[in-house]
């Protein structure tokens, strides 16, 4: 059963037409609530015009931007399907994507002109061309009155950390779940100020926790991507009340020259997510000020399911807190059981912030539900006697060895703690003796110099179970990576045990 909602934006504007909704760092362009919404207006118009209407897709190819958001909202008016594009992909990999979608329209930034123009469509709209003068030519377009929580509002193509792209589902319920679940768990307020700079062709650069601060009218600076210079002096000048990131930027942050001068007191609350945020990150952040608390969700979740309380986030190092008030969640084994606290089990999610689906694709929307109600994670965590969740890795990246389990993300976060080791990657490959065995892949902190194998074996068994310690240790110069800054495991180049 369906129920109503309505303009989220349009209803903003009414309440708080004149505060200032999002503001470009790039060209000092500002835009008030009630201005953004025109706009989203004359752009729904402007789609209209375009043969764009209700349930057609539009693609999106653009870095960070304010019209990515007044795009968003058109679509909303029309009925419209917002489909962010990667613009990371090279043509050959949009391809798909474009056939999977069959977008009526395709609109690009001038960054990604070339490779736009190369992609199939019917209708192409240039951002940076004459776009806005076509917008504001527009009149503002009524609208198709009530939205309901299950309109498909975007789709997001998500591959993760294994393998093909399929197109998760967004409605505008989930945008709602999400928005109540992160405002309650960051204390997001309506007079904040906070950063867009995530890329939008991924669950965090739109709702973690740009779509939240929009619904609650607070301010939205829009940086084009992640400049670390210029969100460092956000930062450690008072500009943001709340931050969130992934594992990478906290780290590509925290080896800035100026990083042990930073007082960040003055931002309120700190978040991460995408991937877990390694204990040694948390002790840097904490002397600055910075409580930084991890959180845990998918793209199919909308994406907010844990969020760390900040009491306890200290104490708890590891943990991702409790699931929000929109979501609920299991543990169970491989029968789908439900685990004893404190033992491992796969995470199941429920709740109005999961997705129904993946778009065009039944059998993967079947394989990835359980009973038409929760959904497979794929993720591996457990609960500890106060009721707080820890991720201790993913299903497919655990790995038997001599008889034992072995869960990467453990030995990962050991390994992150040594002095030169500025991240790591463990996989498990196979081992005449033990079945398998861990290869760590290492990379190393800026002027370190590679810690030969004994020492890290010494440094890891004074850490952790014999069984857990990697046989391998190879060091890299970087890891493929997943838009949220995940390790692409299955790119790594493989190495055979002996």
């Amino acid at each position: 059963m369906s129920f109503l909602l309505f303009d989220f934006l349009a209803q903003r504007a009414e309440l708080s037409p004149d505060r200032i909704a999002m503001e470009d760092l790039i060209s000092g362009e500002r835009v008030s609530y009630a201005g953004l919404d025109a706009r989203a207006g004359r752009a729904a118009s402007l789609l209209a015009e375009n043969g764009v209407e209700a349930g057609d897709r539009v693609a999106l190819l653009c870095r960070n931007r304010i019209e990515f958001f007044e795009l968003l909202f058109a679509c909303g008016k029309l009925g419209a399907i917002l489909v962010p594009l990667n613009w990371r992909m090279p043509a050959a990999e949009l391809e798909p994507l474009i056939a999977d979608s069959r977008p009526t329209a395709l609109i690009f930034g001038k960054e990604d002109e070339a490779v736009a123009q190369s992609l199939p469509s019917a209708t192409r709209l240039a951002l940076d061309g004459d776009y806005a003068q076509a917008r504001d030519d527009q009149p503002v377009h009524a609208g198709r009155g009530p939205w309901r929580h299950d309109d498909t509002w975007y789709l997001l193509y998500t591959s993760g950390t294994t393998g093909k792209p399929k197109a998760v589902i967004q409605t505008c319920g989930m945008a709602l779940a999400n928005a109540v679940n992160i405002k309650q768990a960051m204390g997001l307020r309506g007079e904040d100020t906070t950063l867009n700079y995530l890329p939008l062709f991924h669950t965090a650069g739109i709702n973690l926790v740009t779509l939240p601060a929009l619904m609650d009218g607070a301010r939205v600076l829009v940086l084009p991507g992640f400049d670390v210079d210029r969100v460092a002096s956000l930062l450690a000048e008072g500009e943001l009340d709340n931050f969130f990131g992934v594992p990478a930027v906290y780290q590509a942050l925290s080896l800035h020259p100026d990083f042990q001068s930073w007082d960040l007191r003055s931002v309120r609350s700190w978040a991460c997510g995408g991937a877990p945020l390694p204990d040694v990150l948390i002790h840097q952040y904490a002397p600055r000020g910075a409580r930084v608390l991890n959180g845990m969700g998918m793209t199919e979740t909308g994406p907010t399911v844990f969020l760390m309380d900040p009491d306890l986030a200290e104490e708890k190092i590891g943990a991702v807190g409790k699931p929000q008030l929109l979501s609920q969640v299991r543990l169970v084994d491989r029968d789908g059981n439900d685990v004893p606290r404190g033992q491992p089990g796969e995470m199941w999610f429920s709740g109005p912030g999961v997705t129904p689906g993946y778009w065009n694709n039944p059998e993967a929307t079947e394989q990835a539900f359980v009973d038409g109600v929760w959904l497979r994670s794929g993720d591996l965590g457990r609960q500890d006697e106060d009721g707080y969740f820890y991720v201790v890795g993913r299903l497919k990246d655990m790995y038997i060895s001599g008889g034992e389990n072995v869960y990467p993300a453990e030995v990962e976060n050991q390994l992150a703690d040594h002095p030169a080791v500025l991240e790591a990657a463990v996989v498990g490959v196979s081992d005449a003796r033990w079945g398998e065995v861990g290869c760590a892949y290492l990379m190393l902190r800026p002027e370190a110099e590679a810690p030969d194998e004994e020492d890290l074996v010494r440094f890891c068994r004074e850490r952790l179970a014999a069984y857990k310690v990697p046989k391998y240790f190879v060091i890299v110069e970087d890891f493929p990576r997943t838009a949220a800054g995940k390790v692409q495991k299955h790119l790594l180049e493989p190495r055979d045990g002996e």
